[in-house]
């Protein structure tokens, strides 16, 4: 993690340098015919959860069950735009993430709790949007790329569609693939050992599932000796897609009221479960979950804005979402920013969240073996959750430091499931332009 935070802010030092460099240019009497650097972000969070109902344990709430999390993000966003000869303003942003996390629970992937409990996920991104102002549309596409070393891969694309109205409005097309390969990492139990060598009776073989992805094989004696080992065998994978189609429509009311709507159609298929996670039945037999190869999700969200004069806003939102494993939620959050001065501003916000529970999951010791499908993964239970916290943004017109910085946010929020889950998250967004 050390060697993380000190590469973000070696980054966060070349930009002060590098903006601080760059003269202003008046962008009202012509417009670059090139792509040239625009915008520049930088975001680092971290984020730490203390929980006592672990996937990987099957939902135990005993000493094995611990859940604690911990994730240092960071990303990196820059953006250039041009136009073009018929005038189009086009916009190409790259963006690179890097997340550090630790978790108290993949220790047991091994059973005697030996695992490796910490990972890193690394996500480029790439999007480019064509503006076309004189018609009002503007189409994109984009690419996406996530590694876990330890858990999966996956490539995402996306196109985009959307066209302004005469009455200001807009409607918005998007469609998202997503195609993951997940690596078939098992409770260290549950892995199928090779046969002993010939002429061997009395060696047995041993198992050791690492976190990186390789089964390690011994041979042992019958005094628990370690005599020879077994060459490590790759994990095979197995693949997931998700399908997204997702329809907007956006409305400015009036001069004060602005309200959109959005609409998500998305299919998965696959291996939707994980490898990974334990399930006790009510019997002294034990496995790792079970789901359905396909999976239908539908969430509709109306967002609603709506300006309190000259230095408040009141930002709306309500979301339901039904799937087909019988899962159903709703979540309504309102957050007030209030500009305090002309270039300071607080946000308090708040989010609530109401879930009920998929009809394959049931707690530590609950499910039957004759279940057809089974999962003690809580984040598929029912449970009730709040988020809440504050924002504090500076955007002075002369910048921050140096005049390029033109923005910084820092936010704070505490989450709470009424499961025995609570979380701390704070967050850093820089902007330049």
């Amino acid at each position: 993690m050390k060697k993380i935070c000190l590469t973000v802010v070696g980054m966060y030092f070349l930009f002060f340098h590098g903006f601080s460099q760059t003269h202003e240019q008046d962008s009202t009497a012509y417009k670059s015919k090139k792509l040239s650097l625009s915008e520049v972000s930088l975001v680092s969070s971290y984020y730490d959860q203390t929980a006592d109902k672990s996937a990987v344990m099957g939902g135990d709430p005993g000493p094995k069950g611990i859940a604690d999390v911990t994730d240092f993000a960071n990303g990196l966003d820059i953006k250039f735009v041009g136009w073009d000869k018929q005038n189009r303003k086009n916009s190409l942003t790259a963006g690179l993430g890097i997340d550090y996390h630790t978790a108290a629970s993949q220790a047991y992937v091994n059973y005697n709790g030996t695992a490796i409990n910490y990972g890193t996920r690394i996500y480029p991104t790439l999007e480019w949007i064509r503006e076309n102002e004189s018609k009002g549309t503007t189409i994109g596409i984009g690419g996406y790329y996530s590694a876990e070393h330890n858990y999966y891969h996956s490539i995402g694309l996306n196109t985009s569609f959307s066209k302004k109205t005469h009455h200001n409005g807009e409607f918005g097309f998007k469609l998202t693939g997503y195609f993951d390969q997940i690596k078939m990492i098992y409770p260290s139990e549950f892995v199928v050992a090779p046969p002993a060598p010939k002429g061997t009776p009395d060696i047995r073989i041993d198992t050791l599932t690492t976190a990186s992805g390789q089964v390690r094989y011994v041979q042992v004696d019958p005094s628990g000796n370690v005599v020879g080992s077994v060459p490590k065998t790759t994990i095979p994978s197995r693949p997931r897609d998700t399908y997204t189609a997702s329809f907007s429509f956006s409305q400015v009311i009036n001069t004060r009221l602005d309200a959109s709507i959005q609409l998500d159609l998305v299919y998965q298929n696959g291996y939707l479960g994980l490898p990974f996670h334990r399930v006790y039945f009510n019997t002294p037999d034990s496995t790792y979950e079970k789901l359905p190869s396909t999976r239908v999700k539908l969430p509709i969200g109306l967002r609603i804005n709506y300006f309190l004069g000259d230095n408040v806003i009141l930002k709306g939102y309500y979301r339901f979402y039904v799937d087909s494993w019988g899962l159903n939620s709703q979540t309504a959050s309102l957050e007030i920013p209030i500009k305090i001065t002309a270039f300071f501003s607080l946000s308090p916000f708040y989010r609530f969240y109401l879930q009920n529970a998929s009809r394959y999951f049931a707690p530590y010791k609950v499910h039957s073996v004759q279940d057809p499908y089974y999962t003690s993964n809580y984040a598929l239970a029912s449970f009730i959750s709040h988020f809440f916290g504050m924002g504090f943004r500076m955007a002075p017109p002369k910048g921050i430091f140096v005049k390029s910085l033109n923005s910084m946010e820092i936010r704070y929020g505490h989450y709470t499931q009424n499961i025995n889950l609570n979380a701390n998250i704070i967050s850093l967004n820089l902007n330049f332009k």
